[in-house]
């Protein structure tokens, strides 16, 4: 029966991915990927963030994250604590104990004191009768303490969302006096003086073409966002805007890169990745 860390390094390979792709596409550390395909999953985390982790990569990797974590529960990770008793439970006790006086059943006895000679046996059952029902009367105290405390805040609140509503009028009627009507023309104005140099910069495009078949991925290398992630048949291509990118395939030596009718190789084999720009050409 195959391990945890078997199954995952081999949906990763049988995907085409590499472990910096994988960690790029889960958001989790290589390293943690890492170990988690050799089995080691003492990554200096809690559990909690462990099994998180395999979920993602699970997911990642088309795997069924509920086997994963019940494989790695089985290994001794990931046990439920036992809940502690609830104190409000025992104040409930507390309280239903004193009312019953000393007419009730089941009650603790108390506990025996140092000195026999100072134990009064008549007086006990009044004793604890003071001692239960006095923090029912601190209980009652606190709350209406506590209820007026909150009506105090309710107030201030009311006032302050009052004042923030005035500010926000008047704030719009000083907007509405000073902008006047003219306003609404100035972005159209900017925008037809940008429309013409977007439309001159992305005349040119750039063709990536498969002499066999791989797969590729392309990321823009201004903000990272992804063009194009799939597999490509011999001789398909494909269009992109002519702008800085980054190509990752799973064979570079088969990419060839087309630009004004002249075509360029890589220059690398195997799979990696590789950067390049023909925007200022």
């Amino acid at each position: 029966m195959q391990t945890i860390g078997e199954r995952l390094e081999e949906a990763r390979k049988k995907k085409g991915t590499s472990i910096r792709e994988a960690a790029e596409a889960t958001k989790v550390r290589g390293e943690y990927l890492q170990k988690f395909e050799s089995n080691q999953f003492d990554i200096g985390l809690s559990d909690l963030y462990v099994r998180g982790f395999l979920r993602s990569y699970s997911v990642f990797l088309k795997l069924s994250p509920d086997r994963i974590l019940a494989d790695f529960a089985a290994l001794g990770h990931g046990t439920a604590r036992p809940r502690q008793p609830s104190r409000e439970v025992y104040g409930r006790m507390d309280l239903s104990i004193g009312s019953t006086g000393e007419g009730a059943e089941g009650a603790a006895p108390e506990p025996a004191a140092a000195d026999p000679s100072a134990a009064v046996p008549a007086q006990q059952p009044a004793q604890g009768m003071e001692r239960q029902m006095l923090p029912l009367r601190r209980n009652s105290g606190g709350m209406q303490l506590q209820a007026g405390i909150n009506q105090a805040l309710i107030f201030k609140s009311l006032i302050a969302l009052g004042c923030v509503l005035v500010l926000l009028l008047i704030l719009w009627a000083v907007k509405s006096i000073m902008g006047g009507g003219s306003a609404p023309s100035e972005p159209v104005r900017a925008a037809a003086v940008t429309s013409a140099p977007v439309q001159q910069e992305h005349d040119a495009t750039v063709t990536i073409s498969a002499l066999d078949a791989i797969r590729i991925k392309v990321v823009r290398q201004s903000d990272g966002a992804e063009l194009y992630q799939g597999p490509l048949a011999r001789g398909e291509q494909r269009d992109f805007e002519n702008v800085p990118l980054y190509l990752t395939s799973t064979a570079l030596e088969s990419v060839v890169i087309e630009y004004k009718g002249k075509r360029y190789g890589t220059g690398h084999k195997g799979h990696d990745r590789v950067a390049f720009d023909f925007s200022n050409r």
